[in-house]
């Protein structure tokens, strides 16, 4: 970071330090720990790298794989960032392309960004390619920025294939905040089998892995391999390269034997990068609360939105505000609600996904509540990619509740909330005038809460890790408590707030 300030000079360091580290992390850290969390490389990046025993034709088996996990200390899993490099016919497209199914990131190659890609600077790369020069290592840089910045890399992760191939390269990538790690398993042998499947574009092989289904063996295609004499070139370059990359990545090296089956070797690769990994670095806030009416859940996301800077979603308030814009999404949520019905999941998520995808819920985290109500709902909000990585159970008794919300009363006129207990109107005026919610009757409210407690059971058995809050005391007193679970890390087993 030092080192960035000095060659940029920027008007505003302060400025230039946070947005390094933003594009660096998705944590966002104290500026107090710039210098060590780049050192340290505690940016949720993945690495591997095989090296070889012995440089010669026959390449050995001895494969470093080098990862720094995904995980953040408070125990969150943050999305992948996986670099896999290697020479030829070295099984990366194997790996990256296998990480990308299980961890359902986006793998990004040479052949993607120049092929597959419609960036500012494909055409500029093209050029170069057909004029058979090599493309500078800026303009790769440049490429690979300019699509890790788009919203699925973000969101989902990213697998790099084949980058950095020099140190070059990999000091650019890392002051542009993007730090890959590389897997090098070199088994010249493997080309001349090498296959290729059409449709998926996974790789296989005649002699190490053939597919058993006779449909992909007779669609599969043998690719134009550079002959043996160019291979060795490029192992040539490769391995005088690699010490140079190595030198950027050297804290983070883990070993693993490659002369072994594929499969082994890939589910020890998955095994390590689901590891947690402990790091002094904080988290970007995706809270769940979830609790009976009542409970204080509104209360609690406004002062976490008010003190933090996360952005509060009350789903209920989400969905009021889609009818209000007059959208056809709007009209066609607003059937359901003027007909009495509950909104069905998948347009709830269609909406919901749109709000948690926005850049002020990305950049500053988010807390949500009335989200999910049972244990289908958390199951898609998983899939879809939004993880929180802290869920609140509100505990509170029925008495209580029916306290809290029978004897709670509305200005007609100024739309002011009042309770007749907790917080009654100023004047008799005011008083004379308060009108009750038709939901705020005891009817409606034992509905209300059945229906709750008719799911909870297995949405909390979803989220083991949950934190349960005794919210039938003070409100500051909930906030405390709240605010002590978020700062610390996940707990090996539940705890309750006494």
């Amino acid at each position: 970071m030092l080192e960035e300030l000095i060659i940029h000079q920027p008007d505003d360091p302060i400025q230039f330090m946070i947005s390094h580290l933003k594009q660096n992390n998705d944590d966002v850290k104290p500026l107090k720990r710039c210098k060590e969390v780049l050192q340290e490389c505690s940016s949720c990046t993945m690495c591997f790298s095989c090296l070889t025993k012995d440089f010669s034709y026959k390449l050995s088996k001895f494969c470093h794989i080098n990862i720094n996990h995904g995980i953040s200390q408070t125990g969150m899993e943050l999305t992948p960032r996986i670099c896999v490099l290697g020479p030829p016919a070295s099984g990366k497209t194997t790996v990256a392309l296998w990480l990308c199914k299980r961890l359902g990131a986006i793998r990004i190659s040479q052949e993607t960004l120049l092929f597959k890609e419609a960036l500012a600077l494909t055409e500029e790369a093209k050029a170069y390619k057909e004029r058979k020069e090599k493309i500078p290592n800026a303009l790769w840089a440049n490429l690979i920025q300019e699509r890790l910045s788009n919203v699925d890399c973000i969101k989902q992760g990213w697998i790099l294939e084949g980058f950095p191939e020099n140190q070059e390269q990999a000091w650019i990538l890392q002051s542009s905040g993007i730090i890959p790690r590389h897997v090098d398993a070199m088994l010249i042998e493997r080309n001349s089998g090498k296959r290729i499947d059409p449709i998926t574009e996974e790789v296989y092989h005649t002699t190490f892995d053939w597919p058993g289904d006779m449909v992909i063996q007779e669609r599969l295609v043998k690719p134009e391999d550079p002959s043996e004499q160019e291979i060795s070139k490029k192992l040539l370059e490769y391995h005088r390269s690699f010490p140079g990359i190595f030198h950027v990545y050297q804290k983070v090296l883990k070993s693993f034997n490659a002369d072994q089956p594929s499969m082994d070797v890939l589910s020890q690769v998955l095994t390590y990068v689901q590891t947690r990994h402990r790091s002094a670095a904080p988290f970007t806030p995706r809270i769940v609360f979830c609790g009976p009416p009542g409970s204080g859940k509104s209360l609690q996301a406004a002062l976490l939105a008010q003190k933090y800077g996360v952005v509060n979603i009350c789903c209920g308030q989400l969905l009021k505000e889609i009818v209000a814009g007059k959208t056809k999404l709007g009209e066609l949520v607003k059937t359901y609600i003027d007909s009495g019905y509950q909104v069905p999941d998948k347009l709830v998520m269609k909406i919901l996904t749109e709000r948690l995808n926005a850049l002020d819920c990305m950049t500053n985290g988010w807390v949500l509540y009335g989200f999910p109500r049972d244990v289908e709902q958390g199951q898609q909000l998983q899939e879809s990619h939004f993880v929180p990585n802290r869920v609140f159970f509100f505990n509170l008794p029925y008495e209580s509740i029916v306290e809290r919300l029978s004897e709670r009363r509305i200005d007609p006129v100024t739309g002011e909330r009042y309770h007749t207990t907790f917080r009654p109107a100023p004047t008799p005026e005011i008083q004379a005038r308060l009108r009750q919610n038709p939901r705020d009757k005891e009817e409606n409210i034992e509905m209300c809460v059945e229906s709750y407690y008719r799911n909870i059971k297995q949405l909390e058995d979803f989220y083991e890790d949950a934190f349960y809050v005794n919210a039938d005391q003070d409100p500051f007193v909930v906030f405390e408590f709240i605010e002590s679970c978020i700062i610390k890390p996940l707990p090996c087993k539940k705890f309750k707030s006494s």
